[in-house]
């Protein structure tokens, strides 16, 4: 192995463990980043796509607000001190996250991005990008199922009744729960 790939793949390494798993931990995140995986099955190549920029512009080049200050999230710009000082300079153009206009975004990888999106949440940036999702088009859709850790394909009766099923089953948990907590506030 030659020093310089000995030298990228260790920078590699740092990017992934140091800039992409430690916002894995964060569920909001974990569950943003799912999201666009899940949108991406059964699109096409145009779809997946325009999931790929958004991903660019979040999970790699991402901001968010943090108690009204600019934070960088995104495992690209935490890696490359130089692009981190130039997004939160006050002289680059940020625009608020938005995937039906950040997909339209050219990604650039041999200079410092020409525009950063910004979202308020990780919360808020699910919703967008659930939202966005719904546009895709396929002849089914997907959930993830935590009880199997696996990907559910809803594409016909059968399917849906049975996700169905399993949300009835939670919200009677959840009805059971809030009736035990009203008797013992004497509601």
């Amino acid at each position: 192995m030659t020093y310089v790939s000995c030298f990228w793949s260790h920078r590699d390494t740092c990017h992934e463990l140091l800039g992409h798993v430690p916002l894995l931990a964060e569920p909001s995140f974990a569950q943003f980043s799912q999201e666009i995986g899940l949108a991406s099955l059964g699109a096409s190549d145009e779809s997946i796509q325009t999931l790929a920029t958004c991903y660019f512009f979040t999970v790699e080049f991402g901001l968010c607000k943090q108690e009204g200050k600019l934070r960088a999230y995104g495992a690209g710009l935490l890696s490359s001190i130089s692009e981190l000082k130039h997004a939160l300079s006050g002289n680059a153009v940020i625009k608020p996250f938005d995937p039906k206009v950040t997909c339209k975004q050219e990604c650039i990888i041999t200079t410092f991005q020409d525009v950063y999106f910004v979202s308020d949440s990780f919360e808020e940036a699910k919703v967008k990008m659930r939202e966005f999702a719904k546009t895709i088009k396929r002849p089914f859709t997907v959930r993830y199922n935590p009880y199997t850790q696996s990907v559910d394909v809803l594409k016909d009766t059968p399917s849906i009744n049975s996700v169905v099923e399993e949300l009835r089953h939670e919200l009677d948990i959840v009805g059971d729960a809030l009736s035990r907590l009203n008797k013992h506030l004497g509601v």
